[in-house]
């Protein structure tokens, strides 16, 4: 008998207070990304700048965009060859990075020779690859600030806010699990599903509709 696997999610609210407790941080560029686009935090610690176009192309009415193709798993490959992706950036991503891109111009001048350049979107004050648990720690430092217990929540758990979110502004199943890089919508359905309904949304549209600023 298969275990039925249960997810949390913050709600709407929470997940507004969330962003706002970060802005200013270090990885606020990071819980961004996690909350808006879904992707997982292991492949969010293997982007490089060169996988990120922070402008797209408004004459072909492609926008700025991101290519998550790769994590920080053995290997370097993501969990699934369908979690290969491209996703459209929300505008709050884009602004978040940018101030990620300039933090980052500031550390390497700090760092001088000490700088370590591996194209990393998320990297340490000397440039190498961030630990799992110095952003774990990081993120429930923000979630206090927020007004919520910290023990409980971690940074995976904002990919089951993106999708409850969506979810809940009328996104189908198959878009959703094709936003989220899973192979087809058991997995979504099993672990993130909150509710159904049948209205064509796309993720970055919603996120810059719900998080408008």
């Amino acid at each position: 008998m298969t275990r039925e696997v249960r997810s949390k999610s913050l709600t709407f609210d929470q997940a507004g207070a969330v962003l706002d407790a970060a802005a200013g941080t270090r990885i606020y560029a990071y819980v961004v990304l996690s909350l808006l686009i879904g992707a997982r935090t292991e492949e969010l610690r293997a982007l490089t700048w060169k996988e990120v176009d922070l402008v797209g192309d408004p004459d072909k009415d492609i926008p700025p965009w991101i290519a998550v193709w790769r994590s920080v798993r053995e290997g370097g490959d993501t969990k699934t060859k369908r979690s290969r992706r491209s996703l459209a950036l929300p505008k709050r991503c884009v602004e978040a990075l940018k101030a990620q891109k300039e933090q980052q111009r500031r550390d390497k001048k700090v760092a001088g020779d000490k700088w370590k350049d591996h194209g990393l979107v998320f990297a340490s004050l000397v440039g190498t690859p961030l630990d799992a648990h110095n952003v774990r720690r990081a993120f429930r430092g923000i979630v206090k600030d927020a007004g919520m217990p910290a023990y409980y929540w971690t940074p995976r758990e904002m990919r089951h806010v993106f999708v409850s979110l969506l979810s809940d502004s009328g996104v189908p199943l198959e878009d959703i699990a094709r936003l989220v890089g899973h192979s087809g919508t058991a997995v979504t359905e099993a672990v993130y599903r909150k509710q159904i309904r049948p209205v064509l949304l796309q993720g970055a549209a919603v996120m810059d509709t719900l998080f408008a600023r």
